[in-house]
């Protein structure tokens, strides 16, 4: 009972938190990298090319012990739109991070639980009955989210945290964070409006995926597919955007550390989170981690970074943890209904089939 908890419950919500721990320091990583000149199309490139090559004795091996998987129409259709869906994700967060900063991308990061959400009804995932507690919680939840997501876009407001001195001032690679070169108020609400694009295309993701491991349930190797269709899909981008042979170059060592840390360790570790816990806990649970990013983002950028932060993030943030825990709580409600149904259904079973063999034991005798 104990190793069956920690392996359904304490494990799985350990690796999500770790996952959205490394993925704020790589979205820090990719800003001072873009800051540098790095087109995201090749930094993309770059960290998807290094995963699939991380991965590949891994799948090898996988293959030679399970064999290819089952290429057929199902399975194939799904693979197609679950890369085409994270290939968009991608451009649109990345391109959203370029003009906004890592607090504002975190934020809008919470609009994906809300997303899921109602991917998941619509597709017949989740049941919404609005005479329940839970179902309407699920559904103020999702509301509340999506306007702390727009608040956070639409409304800056005053400075309610101002950064230590020290990080403001120690170093000019340091303060595009603070005030990046050509800031503008509109490249703010465009850089958001990309965000929630680019999270509405992972939410699709996550829906599609539990599709994909219903079909076909190996991760590492469903994950290596998914990387390396990455790679074909963005090279064409690359030679249009970046055809200059000098943009390949790692010339920065920030550039440098932001593609080996992304392309070795972050992409892949959240590439197999993400499909394993799909797989053990569904889309709407791993989805539901996603405003821990925020709080880990905001304090990162304030402490190490110069970000000063304002009071919008603060009013979006508190709606977007609010509307994300009545959506989890309306979840494990019905969770628990589920499993009270099932135990009742359980122990009645061998009741009535007592009683029956009882009834009929006098007629079997006679």
């Amino acid at each position: 009972m104990a190793t069956r908890y920690w392996y359904k419950d304490v494990l799985p919500a350990t690796a999500m938190a770790s996952v959205e721990f490394a993925n704020v320091i790589g979205d820090i990583l990719f800003k001072a990298a873009s800051s540098k000149g790095m087109s995201y199309y090749i930094y993309l490139t770059y960290c998807f090319a290094l995963t699939s090559l991380v991965l590949l004795p891994i799948t090898f091996f996988l293959i030679r012990k399970t064999g290819l998987p089952p290429f057929k129409f199902p399975l194939i259709s799904r693979l197609c739109l679950f890369c085409l869906a994270g290939y968009s994700g991608q451009l649109c967060v990345y391109k959203g991070l370029e003009l906004g900063n890592p607090t504002l991308s975190s934020a809008m990061s919470n609009l994906v639980p809300a997303f899921t959400f109602i991917l998941a009804v619509f597709f017949g995932i989740e049941k919404v009955a609005l005479r329940r507690s839970s179902s309407r919680a699920k559904i103020i939840g999702t509301i509340a989210s999506i306007s702390g997501a727009s608040v956070v876009v639409l409304y800056r407001g005053p400075k309610v945290f101002y950064s230590p001195h020290w990080t403001s001032t120690s170093s000019s690679s340091v303060s595009i964070f603070h005030q990046p070169l050509g800031y503008t108020q509109s490249n703010w609400m465009i850089g958001g409006l990309l965000l929630a694009v680019g999270y509405l295309c992972y939410s699709v993701w996550y829906i599609v995926l539990a599709q994909v491991m219903k079909i076909y349930p190996e991760e590492m190797i469903v994950t290596f597919i998914y990387n390396f269709c990455m790679v074909i899909l963005y090279l064409p981008l690359c030679l249009l955007g970046g055809s200059n042979t000098s943009s390949w170059r790692l010339k920065p060592s920030i550039v440098a550390a932001s593609i080996l840390y992304s392309g070795i360790f972050a992409f892949c570790f959240d590439s197999a989170v993400h499909i394993w816990g799909v797989r053990l806990k569904g889309p709407v649970y791993v989805a539901s981690f996603r405003p821990l990013s925020i709080v880990i983002a905001a304090v990162m950028s304030a402490i190490f970074l110069g970000d000063d932060l304002y009071l919008g993030s603060v009013i979006g943030a508190l709606l977007l943890s609010a509307g994300l825990y009545a959506v989890l709580w309306g979840k494990a409600k019905e969770e628990e209904m589920s499993f009270d149904d099932d135990s009742g259904s359980s122990s009645c079973a061998p009741l009535s089939s007592c009683q029956v063999s009882l009834l009929q034991s006098p007629s079997d005798g006679a």
